[in-house]
This record gives C-alpha cells, sequence and structure tokens, in this order.
C-alpha cells in the first residue's frame, strides 16, 4: 500500500480553475493505478478521473471530459487533477486513491479495484 495526501482544494468561482496534488509515499507509487473519486453532500462517491500506470491509459467520467486532466510525475510520486472550467455541479470532496494490485487498469475502474485512500480535499465552486 501507499500512503497519499491531498492539496490543493479549496474555493473557486465558477469558470475558475484549480489543481489538486497528491503526494504518495511508498516503493509502490510508479506500479499504482491512480484514481481521483468526488462525493458530494447527500451522493454516492464517484469515480473522476483515473490513470494506468501500465499503459498510460486514462479514464474519464462523462461530466469532466474536456474540462479535467489527470497527470502523474513519478520522479516526484506525485498524481495530479488539473480542473478548468469549474462549475458549482463540481463541489465535493476529492478523493486520491491508488491500486497497488493490478497491473492493467478496468475499462471503467470501481472504488473497490482501489486499496489505498487519501484523507481528502474540500473543493467548493461558487456561482
Amino acid at each position: 500500500q501507499v500512503q497519499l495526501v491531498e492539496s490543493g482544494g479549496g474555493l473557486v468561482q465558477a469558470g475558475g480553475s484549480l489543481r489538486l496534488s497528491c503526494a504518495a509515499s511508498g516503493r509502490t507509487f510508479t506500479k499504482s493505478n491512480m484514481g481521483w473519486f468526488r462525493q458530494a453532500p447527500g451522493k454516492e462517491r464517484e469515480l473522476v478521473a483515473a490513470d494506468s500506470w501500465s499503459n498510460g491509459r486514462k479514464y474519464y467520467t462523462d461530466s469532466v471530459k474536456g474540462r479535467f486532466t489527470i497527470s502523474r510525475d513519478n520522479a516526484k510520486n506525485t498524481v495530479y487533477l488539473q480542473m478548468n472550467s469549474l462549475t458549482p455541479d463540481d463541489t465535493a470532496v476529492y478523493y486520491c486513491a491508488a491500486d497497488t494490485t493490478h497491473c492493467y487498469m478496468s475499462p471503467i475502474p470501481s472504488g473497490s479495484d482501489f486499496n489505498s485512500w487519501g484523507q481528502g480535499t474540500q473543493v467548493t465552486v461558487s456561482s
């Protein structure tokens, strides 16, 4: 497993941008599929974006395609989520997660694929 610490959340106006960072400790980061999830009040947790370590494939949920970008810097053991054109619907607690057990990422990853989680960072988008 890896330990994950998110940062970069905050309050932003609609149309603005934020970049979330997730710093990972442990030697398995470079061979971990990484994901960003979010959970809004009263809603279920949803996968926002994911990145496969083995083939670089990326997954985005439909509502963020073209606006969010997931990337990683293996030298820094960090995964990022660049969020542009934010809307109030993006308001949620965002969680970083790592899957250290699977070589290949599922076509549509689920929360159960991931075995390490960060504590979450709040993103609030005002209208």
